[in-house]
């Protein structure tokens, strides 16, 4: 039997990040986990309480705690990046951010795109920009990834990884809203906004990114990796399998040049290459074959 290892997640207590915690302890690993006490995690974690963005709070809430491996979900600009890099060196073996594949939004290339593709040390950081503004947050999503990664790869003594996540989908608490962003515009034949051109995308199941996740903490590799089911899925191919779930409802696109589109609708393809991920030994599902299982859970049996 392998060492139980000492795991700290640090925020991740809903959707994908609760799932991985199920699969640590049950393991058995020793989980701790840390936010700002506003859910308890599952039994048999640990549970500290402390504000990430403030350092004194973060090394104080940890005491003289070490682990094996660190899995940060919550970890969004370059600050926060700063300050968990600061407080957890020389307390961890290795550190896991959750990224994203928002780190390629100005990306736009018909090959899939790979982890060179955006290379953190090419990216400027700016810690002077409004990060502590929800709305600017909001907006640069991607950006404040992007620099969070750049501030890990200029420590080449910080033993990190960058799990570049696929657009999740899947399980009855997807708090997104977007899959009931479709439902109701299907039930209701109201029309669905898409770019003229509209570029399909990749995508995981809240299942695969919290069995990736788990798989990474016992890896050994640095630096980015793309975690995305095999094949890339069309707004279409999303809203005919809602579509099959629903009793009625007919869907309609509205074909627009400028303005807001709907959510999994991209003018620019920026699919991801999940071949390096391949290649480290994590087995990827199709996206095709679980996108019904996917619908169901998340919209449930009463459909009426």
């Amino acid at each position: 039997m392998r060492q139980a290892r000492e795991v700290l997640v640090i925020g991740g207590n809903r959707y994908f990040g609760k799932r991985l915690i199920a699969r640590l302890l049950a393991a058995g690993d020793r989980v701790t986990v840390l936010n700002r006490g506003s859910s308890a995690p599952p039994p048999g974690a640990v549970h500290l309480v402390a504000d990430r963005n403030d350092e004194k709070s973060l090394t104080t809430a940890l005491g003289s705690r070490t682990f094996d491996a660190v899995v940060d979900q919550v970890c969004y600009t370059p600050r926060q990046a700063e300050i968990a890099r600061r407080v957890l060196t020389g307390r961890t073996r290795r550190y896991v951010l959750t990224s994203t594949v928002e780190v390629y939004e100005y990306e736009d290339s018909i090959a899939p795109v790979r982890e060179p593709d955006v290379d953190a040390l090419g990216v400027a950081v700016d810690l002077e920009l409004p990060w502590d503004e929800p709305e600017f947050l909001d907006a640069h999503y991607g950006e404040g990834k992007r620099q969070a990664e750049a501030v890990f790869a200029a420590d080449p003594a910080f033993p990190y990884a960058a799990v570049r996540v696929a657009h999740v989908l899947g399980g009855d608490d997807d708090f997104t809203g977007r899959m009931t962003h479709y439902a109701s515009r299907i039930r209701s034949g109201t029309p669905i906004a898409v770019p003229v051109v509209n570029h399909p995308a990749t995508y995981i199941h809240v299942e695969e990114i919290a069995d990736f996740l788990f798989w990474a903490v016992g890896q050994d590799f640095t630096g980015p990796v793309n975690a995305a089911s095999h094949g890339l899925l069309t707004t279409e191919e999303v809203c005919a399998a809602i579509a099959a779930h629903l009793p009625n409802g007919e869907t309609v696109f509205r074909r627009v040049e400028v303005g807001e589109v709907s959510p999994f609708s991209f003018t620019r393809a920026y699919g991801m290459d999940n071949s390096r991920a391949t290649r480290l030994g994590f087995r990827f599902t199709h996206a095709r074959q679980w996108l019904p299982e996917a619908v169901a859970e998340t919209l449930g049996k009463d459909v009426d």
